[in-house]
């Protein structure tokens, strides 16, 4: 019962971080924050990545540890093709979801670091 509670939460918690991966530069209360998410989720994709595989995610290797314990077997490397996969009913492409993740994614960060340091700059942003 507690393994399958921890699930959910890491589960929740990982819907929250993607979420806010792709929309928390939308608010300027959040913008900050959002870049610094970012930042953490690219540097665990990319600086973790060299040891663990490029787009390693600490949050998916630990809800799939639980997973395992829970009795599911052959979980895909990505949280968001496993859930592709299940909204689908069959199997979705990895290389799809892997693309789709990493344009969303590099879209996120590139509006997070224009609306935190270049906009920011502009003479017009105080009106803004």
């Amino acid at each position: 019962m507690g393994l399958k509670i921890l699930d959910i939460l890491l589960t929740l918690f990982h819907f929250v971080i993607i979420g806010f991966n792709l929309f928390g530069w939308i608010w300027k209360r959040t913008r900050k924050l959002h870049f610094i998410v970012v930042c953490t989720t690219a540097a665990c994709w990319f600086i973790l990545g060299i040891w663990f595989g490029i787009g390693y995610c600490p949050i998916t290797d630990w809800d799939w540890q639980i997973k395992t314990k829970l009795g599911e077997h052959n979980l895909p490397n990505s949280f968001i093709k496993y859930y592709a996969d299940m909204i689908m009913g069959r199997p979705v492409d990895a290389n799809l979801i892997d693309t789709l993740t990493a344009v969303c994614f590099f879209i996120a960060a590139l509006l997070s670091v224009y609306l935190n340091f270049i906009r920011k700059k502009s003479p017009h942003s105080s009106t803004q």
